[in-house]
């Protein structure tokens, strides 16, 4: 079943790109190949960094914990097609012209921004492995995966002052990435609330018998947040193994 799912994901990611290069060779580009290969790789890159932050808000909405399998995946296969994105403007658009490109950075505050979320994504993709989780601790990575997040943000706000007048869909992915983050406040805040609960009633029972409830500490440690990132391994699946 992993297997499968993870085949589906190599041949829908891949897909865009197959559909590309079979544009070019039939010379079917429209008449800006430049923009139009940027630009669509652009917008693949945000899509699929979005489904690879929707595997968990899946598990938290519905229980099930088969997307939590992908979700490296697919956060590989955005760096993929945002380094794909900034190599077609580095070499075909500038053709490695620092000075303009440094420019452009400055001036241009939508690259500012595109920039600035690949430079977030680079560490990201640079854990991503078993050994790098262990290396730097759960916790630690933890924090910096963390980051994927910002990135995402300022993969929108990029989009959002890229697109022209009256095309509307990066409101469409703004409002996706919104329900996202959504779902995970809602659920960290839930989390809280039930904790506070659980000390109160931890607290009230230590005055009535003289000692805390034993099943409230397995309560609470149940309710511990499973470490999250949209690049990398699940920690807490490999310190069980370890």
């Amino acid at each position: 079943m992993r297997i499968a799912l993870k085949v589906g994901v190599w041949a829908v990611c891949l897909l865009p790109l197959t559909l590309l290069l079979f544009q070019f060779l039939t010379d079917d580009l429209g008449a800006n190949p430049i923009d139009y290969v940027t630009r669509t790789l652009g917008v693949w890159t945000l899509r699929i960094l979005l489904a690879s932050l929707a595997m968990t808000p899946l598990r938290l909405l519905f229980g099930v914990s088969w997307p939590i399998t992908l979700r490296r995946l697919l956060g590989l296969f955005a760096f993929f097609y945002v380094c794909l994105h900034f190599a077609v403007w580095i070499v075909v658009d500038h053709f490695f012209d620092w000075e303009q490109m440094l420019a452009d950075i400055v001036k241009r505050p939508y690259i500012t921004v595109g920039v600035l979320a690949l430079t977030l994504l680079v560490p990201l993709a640079a854990t991503s492995t078993a050994r790098m989780v262990k290396r730097l601790g759960g916790k630690n990575w933890q924090r910096l995966h963390g980051l994927v997040y910002v990135a995402a943000v300022l993969a929108v706000v990029h989009y959002l002052w890229l697109a022209k007048v009256g095309v509307n869909d990066p409101y469409v992915y703004a409002g996706v990435l919104t329900l996202l983050l959504g779902i995970r406040l809602w659920t960290w805040a839930r989390r809280v609330a039930t904790r506070r609960r659980q000390g109160v009633t931890a607290s009230a029972g230590t005055g009535t018998i003289g000692r805390p409830h034993a099943s409230g500490s397995g309560q609470q440690s149940s309710l511990q947040p499973l470490p999250d990132g949209a690049l990398g391994y699940h920690p807490a699946r490999l310190t069980r193994k370890g």
